[in-house]
């Protein structure tokens, strides 16, 4: 309830009403300027998704393309302004197009301005490669190649928080595998990096002793992170989700058949290190464990349901999910993974109610992420990335 709203004198409008009306017209202004738009047009063209995206992307589109509020709160922001993020995987295309073919920008540097621009303040990069033809060349996952992308953060008030990069496939760890892990390390710390991961699952597996090496593989890894002054990070898909294999008979191969309930990664959390293996939710594919996987054989030969719950596996060790993938999704039950993705905000997937039951405020950094978000036009994903931030800046209690 606002306190505001209960001594405001009669037809006044409370402060921060008319505060918000005053930002919100400043940013239609700047709006209508860049676009070149009247009033009228200006009205036309940012009411609806379709609307905006029949426009060029100009770095101040989204303004008012999204038709409501996410949440309609009028209270504190769930996502505050320095920890609103993006993985750099949303707009791939635009970072390895070539920007002598296109004035849409380019590159990681255009790129990096552009996301700024719009408002982000956090990237997840998603690998160090980008066309030939951008500043500093194809590879700059190199000594040299972060320092020219440590600038271009510092430069645009951005903070690189992850990246989806190298871990070594094989255990025990070789002396290769080991060398390239701690280059992958220098390059972090160069870029300022809080956290280091991948973008895969620790096993595809659904058995138990798998976990059980992968968990000894992360709780090593995790430790040599740590000693560099970072967190090791395991991002998941539908299948860690999905339940473990770990009792009843046999198949031919010596392998169980039957599940005792508990699901793969929750298995995992138990048996590695809290204190240096830590977790990316990506809370679309979550919810699409949470339509996929919900029976499973028990030992008994029984079928059991269990329908997954995203927001209480995370509140259940939330300190351990220092980051999120913030994909949406519009629910269709006609699919396999039972949700399109579409930009933040516009889905089914209750991110107001996700955000505002957790408890450690200001401790998780929710990166936007829409694998669709390329398209045949070179300017979508820039465009799905402006409207998304919108979207996330407007959830409020």
């Amino acid at each position: 309830m606002s306190h505001q709203h209960a001594s405001a004198e009669p037809g006044r409008r409370p402060q921060a009403d008319t505060e918000k009306i005053a930002e919100e017209r400043e940013h239609a202004e700047t709006l209508r300027s860049r676009l070149g738009l009247s009033r009228r047009r200006l009205f036309a063209a940012t009411t609806g998704i379709a609307a905006a995206a029949a426009l060029p992307f100009t770095g101040a589109l989204a303004g008012a393309a999204h038709a409501a509020s996410p949440g309609g709160g009028r209270g504190d922001v769930l996502v505050p302004p320095g920890k609103r993020g993006i993985i750099l995987y949303t707009v791939r295309d635009a970072i390895s197009r070539d920007p002598l073919s296109t004035s849409v920008p380019s590159g990681f540097r255009r790129v990096l301005e552009a996301l700024a621009d719009m408002g982000y303040r956090q990237v997840e990069f998603a690998g160090y490669r980008q066309h030939a033809n951008a500043e500093g060349g194809a590879d700059l996952e190199t000594v040299e190649g972060a320092r020219l992308l440590r600038g271009w953060l510092d430069d645009n008030g951005l903070r690189a928080e992850g990246n989806h990069g190298f871990i070594p496939g094989s255990w025990p760890l070789t002396a290769a595998d080991l060398d390239r892990f701690k280059r992958t390390l220098e390059i972090a710390n160069i870029l300022g990096l809080g956290h280091v991961g991948t973008g895969n699952d620790p096993t595809n597996s659904a058995y138990k002793a798998d976990w059980d090496v992968a968990a000894e593989k992360w709780n090593t890894l995790g430790a040599i992170a740590a000693e560099a002054g970072l967190k090791l990070y395991t991002h998941n898909h539908d299948a860690a989700y999905a339940f473990l294999l770990d009792s009843g008979p046999l198949d031919a191969q010596g392998r169980p058949t039957r599940s005792s309930g508990v699901r793969r990664l929750e298995y995992f959390f138990g048996i590695s290190d809290p204190a240096v293996v830590h977790f990316e939710m990506d809370i679309f594919w979550a919810h699409v464990a949470q339509f996929r996987h919900r029976t499973y054989t028990a030992p008994d030969g029984s079928a059991q349901n269990d329908v997954f719950d995203p927001l209480a596996t995370v509140l259940a060790r939330e300190k351990r999910f220092p980051l999120f993938h913030a994909k949406d999704g519009t629910s269709n039950p006609a699919v396999t993974n039972g949700y399109d993705m579409v930009p933040f905000g516009t889905g089914d997937i209750d991110y107001h109610g996700f955000f505002a039951a957790l408890r450690a405020k200001g401790f998780h950094n929710p990166m936007y992420e829409q694998d669709n978000a390329p398209g045949s036009d070179p300017a979508q994903s820039l465009r799905h990335s402006e409207l998304s931030y919108r979207n996330m800046a407007a959830l409020r209690r």
